[in-house]
């Protein structure tokens, strides 16, 4: 079965790529071209910014991918909301679709505190990684918002030095157990000196062409995947996304520290005057 958020498949081929093709596999070949051919281009818009805002990783997508999906810069909140993702039987792994821009701009913030940067960037790649805002492209989009994050706080990871499954192990540890150290622990023999921003685009391209390996075809059981050296590394199937109430109030007063611990415990966000989700399908990566 192919994953057909819109449920549109056979009209609009595969996640309404603009060529409408229906094979996931020429769709996959399809967005690896167009990334290598917009990396530089979004590696300059990040480099002109004073401050990368959730904006920014959303122009980003469509500088990447606008040639392959309408759909492109458009976060899951606007184009799939009700729609969450869990890992397995795990809904907390990555954020609900209204909690995606909190995510990723906590992440963002982190990631802009030089000192922080520097010293945990694994924990800034885990953040963003966890707020998930594509049905596709994620991996990529977040690598280069964090390679010019790493930058800019004076540091390099090479990526193309890095072994893919332990890179994904620990990726899913640091999910898992966010703030723990998994994946800094796992990055920091890769942590380096910064290069400049054409060497670390060069470096996230052969790293990307590292993954153009035969994959069997997208479906419930196994979806092809093509950016597993970064972050969409796991296959999407379809199942409930358990409904849970909880009051506007209580959830307003948790602190900016705890975001991530708390909206994993409850992944549900709020919607509707009564504070009752209206999400009720969930789409698992693993």
């Amino acid at each position: 079965m192919i994953f057909d958020p819109f449920g549109d498949f056979e009209a609009r081929g595969y996640l309404r790529n603009v060529q409408r093709l229906r094979d996931p596999a020429e769709v996959k070949a399809l967005e690896h071209r167009h990334f290598l051919k917009n990396l530089d281009l979004a590696f300059t818009a990040l480099a002109s910014l004073e401050q990368v805002a959730y904006e920014h990783v959303l122009a980003t997508h469509k500088t990447l991918f606008g040639g392959v999906y309408p759909w492109a810069g458009l976060d899951r909140a606007a184009i799939a909301p009700s729609l969450a993702i869990s890992r397995g039987k795990r809904g907390d792994l990555f954020a609900h679709p209204q909690d995606i821009r909190r995510a990723a701009e906590y992440g963002l913030r982190r990631g802009q505190d030089v000192a922080f940067m520097a010293s945990d960037p694994g924990e800034v790649l885990g953040t963003l990684a966890y707020a998930h805002p594509f049905l596709d492209g994620n991996g990529r989009t977040i690598m280069v918002v964090h390679t010019e994050l790493a930058t800019r706080a004076g540091i390099h990871i090479d990526w193309a030095g890095t072994d893919k499954q332990d890179y994904l192990a620990a990726l899913t540890q640091e999910l898992d157990r966010p703030g723990k150290g998994e994946l800094d622990s796992f990055l920091k023999p890769f942590v380096g000196p910064a290069v400049p921003r054409d060497q670390a685009s060069a470096t996230l391209a052969r790293c990307a062409a590292s993954d153009q390996t035969p994959r069997r075809p997208m479906g419930i059981e196994r979806p092809g995947r093509r950016d597993d050296h970064f972050t969409n590394t796991f296959p999407v199937i379809f199942s409930k996304f358990p409904r849970k109430i909880f009051s506007r109030t209580s959830f307003a007063r948790l602190s900016e520290s705890n975001m991530r611990r708390v909206s994993r415990m409850y992944p549900v966000p709020f919607s509707g005057s009564n504070g009752q989700s209206e999400a009720n399908t969930t789409f698992s990566i693993g």
